[in-house]
Order: C-alpha cells, then structure tokens, then sequence
C-alpha cells in the first residue's frame, strides 16, 4: 500500500542510492534555468506565439496547479526513486540529459512572450501576479514546468509498486499543470509541445546507450 511505500517512508529509512540523482539533478535544473539568464540577456529572443496562443484564455485560478507543480515534483521523484535502484537511475538519468537538453535550447534559440496584465483582484490574481513578478517571461522553450510534470507522470505510470489511485492523481495532477502553463500566460503551446519531445528524446537516448548505468556503484 502507498503508506508501506511511501508515506510512513522515514528520512533515515530512505536508500543511499537516491540521493546522488536526486542532488545532480536539482543542481543541473537551478545551472539550466538561474545560470543561463545572465549570458542571454544580450542575445536576441524569439516569440513563438502562434494563433492557437490566441485562442487559448487567461484563467488565472489555474495558478493553483502551477504552484501545486513544486509539491508535485518532490512527491514524484523520490516516489520513483523508491521503487527501486534501477528505476530511480533510469528515470533521473533521463532527466538530467534532458535539463542538459534545455539549457542547449535557451542559449541556441532565448525565447521570451508578452505576458497580459492583471487587473482582476482575486487571490488567484495575485497570486499570478506574484509568479509574473518572481520569474522573467524568458527561458521558456522547452517549457521545464511542463517537463518535470511529465517526467513524474511518466516515471509513475511505470512504476509496480505504486496502487493505481496514486497514478490517477498524478495524472491528474499534470494535466492540470500542462493547462496552466498556458491558462496563466506563463507559456505559449509550442513550449509544452517542446518539453514532451525533449523528456522522450532525453529517455530514449538515456536507455539506448544505457547512461544510467554510470550512477552503479555509487550510494546502497
């Protein structure tokens, strides 16, 4: 049961081996994201707006999903990193290669988008407002919200371990980040578009050439 696997999990009772993954892969998402900016801010940014973007609305309660991403993410990776030794290292290997993957793609092609303004007064306006104000309308292609969710997702629909229940939410759980990103102008469609095919490319290649196997050997 999910309380066995998960819940009742005790910090000192958690594998050795999840850690060294877990720790590079934070360290490569804060590189790709906080790194990059300072030596793009030159360059020329593009906008990928296309006609679908108009088409798509500002729901600003779909922030809750937006922010409900970070709870997501630290609930989805050490989830997968508990069903076991190979499978942590599969799934965290395809991530770093395809945070790496990113940060290639914001420094060849720096995106940015005019974002609408906010002049509703509700919570969820501002709290849109403050995601507006704490994060720069740049680095947005592949879009790395729409790509840890996906990395979750996938990583849980995989896993043996995990009743089914938890997969649903977590299904669930993404679809509704992969809406806000673009319900909250925080992206436009050809991002989430890219964040898919980079997290695919990013497996695909991970397990082809097996790069998992160079976390062997390290933590128990």
């Amino acid at each position: 049961m999910i309380r066995d696997f998960f819940v009742a999990k005790k910090l000192r009772e958690l594998p050795g081996y999840m850690w060294i993954p877990l720790g590079l892969a934070l360290a490569v998402n804060l590189l790709t994201y906080f790194g990059t900016r300072p030596l793009t801010d030159g360059l020329t940014h593009y906008d990928f707006s296309m006609g679908i973007d108009s088409l798509i609305p500002f729901v600003p309660a779909f922030i809750i999903f937006y922010v409900l991403a970070y709870v997501q993410w630290v609930v989805g990776y050490v989830g997968i990193s508990l069903e076991s030794r190979d499978y942590c290292y599969r799934i965290l290997t395809g991530e770093i290669l395809a945070k790496l993957m990113c940060l290639f793609c914001f420094f060849l092609i720096p995106t940015e988008m005019v974002r609408p303004e906010i002049t509703g007064t509700s919570i969820w306006d501002s709290l849109t407002d403050m995601i507006y104000m704490a994060d720069e309308p740049n680095n947005l292609f592949p879009s790395i919200h729409c790509l840890e969710s996906w990395f979750c997702m996938r990583g849980t629909l995989g896993m043996k371990k995990a009743p089914t229940w938890y997969k649903w939410a977590m299904v669930a759980v993404s679809l509704g980040v992969f809406a806000s990103t673009v319900l909250i102008k925080q992206h436009v469609f050809l991002d989430f578009i890219g964040a898919v095919a980079v997290a695919e490319l990013a497996l695909y290649i991970s397990n082809k050439f097996r790069l998992y196997k160079l976390f062997y050997g390290r933590g128990k």
